[in-house]
């Protein structure tokens, strides 16, 4: 642990760097809705979410595209269609996330409590 503690406070720590990526909640919640849905357009995945702008979709994709967690097909069409999917780097973070997911679920109704119990005590 020893090791694990000072590779963390580092110059350039790539956990850091990775989790911060994947951390926000545009970038978790586009990759619950392709993961649920498998391929899917760009205006499909902005539906699934709501609240996301355009543009702030399109930089989320293209981080994930970059980082290899998702792929983006373009087809030659016109007008031209792109998909995106995860790629099989993304379907293994998948794996760890839904814990995360399913911890989540089961303790909304406490932490709703609690925030509104620290809310009332200010």
């Amino acid at each position: 642990m020893k090791e694990l503690k000072s590779f963390l406070h580092d110059g350039i720590c790539p956990i850091r760097d990775i989790l911060s990526r994947l951390g926000d909640k545009w970038s978790l919640l586009a990759l619950v809705t392709l993961n649920a849905n498998g391929t899917m357009r760009f205006n499909e995945i902005k539906k699934s979410i709501g609240d996301i702008s355009q543009r702030m979709l399109s930089v989320t994709l293209r981080s994930l595209e970059k980082d290899g967690i998702v792929i983006r097909k373009i087809y030659p069409e016109v007008p031209p269609r792109v998909e995106y999917n995860l790629t099989k780097s993304g379907e293994s973070l998948m794996f760890h996330l839904k814990n995360l997911i399913d911890w989540t679920l089961e303790n909304e109704q406490s932490i709703i409590a609690s925030r509104e119990a620290y809310d009332d005590k200010e």
